[in-house]
């Protein structure tokens, strides 16, 4: 359903409203008419809209106060005055009040259609950077590598490092889930770059029929359905960053165009006949071994040591299980803002699922899991029940040998209590009372070793 501009005409005169109603809606406007300053208040409290034509003499107060008034009530509204030339003067001072134009009394309809027209393009586009702004925003949040695990300590300083780099291409390499976006979202906001464009082409979801001109561009005439020339991705992305997902699906006979583009920089659209300089940053990912791809001949040896001249490994999450607790209350907390709700965390017991879980899906499937317990959440915690029903029943032994004479007593075998006491007691003496080192290789938190540390009188 097309969704048609709200317009308000605020003027005394019925005549000239009705007048510009009529002019209006055949420009297939929605159009509300009110005489006084008082009426356009009240219409404007209850409903928002997208233009107001404001008449600077009314019946009941002076255009610029209700113009103050409308401000108060909405900051971004798109006000155009309209006012006789004796009050040229009183119309600029209303500009700086905060109407976006005037118009001279009498006009001519062709002035009034232009100037509105400008008017709402203007606010159609406010609101596109307004929009792109929040994505940035969101994207420069979720840029930030979290994680205390030595691995994303290595991870956030290779980032650190390549971001001061002028184009150095990168290889982002780890299984799915894995945050590899995160990554070039890190590495694109820590550059110089970071005021130009982003742009993330996913190589397995653009047909191949489409990927070359996605990329590259095409001229009118190119093919069938080029009825115009047309800039490619990485040409849009001029002074930026390209983020090409999925590299290692990219088709053998496009790799070879790729190739060319990253050794001189230039590029040639489908059906041209001249190169353009392009100054963008590369970045690709994969969730593949992109060597082994290479060994099998799908993937250009050439073009592969090309795009690794900096590479960047990201470990599944369940190996780097430390850094669980920080991901959980991040995701918690992002859930909570957008759904109006107050969660304060997990409690130990979920906290301990969450820890014993493989996650196969990585990051990814933790921020699915944390959105949905979120949701079902109904105190200030999440405690088990609110958790998927695998992450329950996947609560794995820790790989006790029962033969051990720690896990079995003079009666058989020992209760789950003294099992896990002695395994407890185990890794911390090897690992020399470090609380830290124990409690990743036992895959919880410090908070949660220490409670059982207290639980089991266990003096470290």
């Amino acid at each position: 359903m097309e969704i048609r501009p709200n317009i308000l005409i605020v003027d005394d005169d019925k005549v000239m409203c009705n007048t510009l109603a009529d002019v209006l809606k055949k420009m297939s406007y929605e159009v509300t008419t009110v005489q006084t300053g008082e009426d356009a208040l009240n219409p404007l409290r209850e409903g928002i809209f997208d233009l107001i034509l404001l008449d600077m003499i009314l019946p009941d107060m002076n255009g610029l106060d209700v113009l103050k008034k409308i401000r108060e009530i909405d900051s971004d509204s798109f006000v155009i005055m309209m006012t006789a030339y004796a009050d040229v003067q009183t119309a600029v001072t209303a500009i700086k009040a905060g109407a976006y134009d005037y118009i001279n009394k009498p006009f001519e309809i062709d002035e009034l259609r232009l100037t509105i027209k400008k008017a709402l393009e203007t606010k159609e586009l406010k609101g596109e950077v307004l929009r792109l702004r929040s994505k940035h925003k969101d994207e420069k949040e979720d840029g930030e590598i979290r994680g205390i695990s030595p691995q994303m300590d290595v991870v956030r300083e290779l980032i650190s490092l390549v971001g001061k780099t002028p184009r150095t291409p990168v290889l982002v390499q780890g299984e799915s889930g894995t945050g590899k976006e995160l990554v070039a979202n890190a590495i694109h906001y820590q550059s110089r770059r970071q005021q130009r464009p982003l742009i993330k082409i996913n190589c397995s979801a653009i047909p191949d029929a489409l990927l070359e001109s996605e990329l590259f561009g095409h001229e009118k005439g190119a093919f069938t359905d080029a009825k115009e020339s047309r800039p490619g991705l990485i040409e849009l992305a001029n002074g930026g960053t390209v983020f090409l997902d999925e590299i290692s699906e990219m088709k053998p006979i496009l790799q070879p165009k790729l190739l060319r583009f990253l050794e001189t920089y230039t590029l040639r659209r489908v059906g041209g006949k001249r190169d353009i300089k392009v100054d963008v940053r590369v970045i690709a990912s994969t969730n593949r071994d992109l060597a082994q791809v290479v060994e099998k001949g799908e993937f250009r040896k050439d073009l592969y040591y090309r795009i690794k001249v900096m590479v960047i490994e990201l470990p599944p999450l369940s190996d780097r299980k430390e850094d669980i607790p920080i991901l959980t209350d991040c995701f918690i907390e992002k859930s909570g803002k957008e759904m109006g709700k107050e969660i304060k965390g997990v409690n130990p017991q979920a906290l301990d699922l969450l820890l014993a879980y493989s996650w196969p899906g990585n990051v990814r499937e933790l921020k699915n899991v944390m959105e949905r317990a979120t949701i079902l959440a109904k105190g200030d915690f999440i405690v088990p029940e609110d958790l998927p029903l695998e992450l329950r029943k996947d609560i794995r032994g820790l790989g006790i040998a029962a033969s051990d004479e720690k896990w079995t007593g003079k009666d058989g075998l020992l209760p789950l209590a003294e099992v896990e006491r002695n395994y407890i007691l185990k890794v911390l003496q090897e690992k020399g009372g470090n609380k830290s080192k124990t409690a990743r290789i036992l895959g919880v938190s410090r908070s949660t070793l220490r409670e059982k540390l207290n639980r089991y009188r266990i003096n470290s």
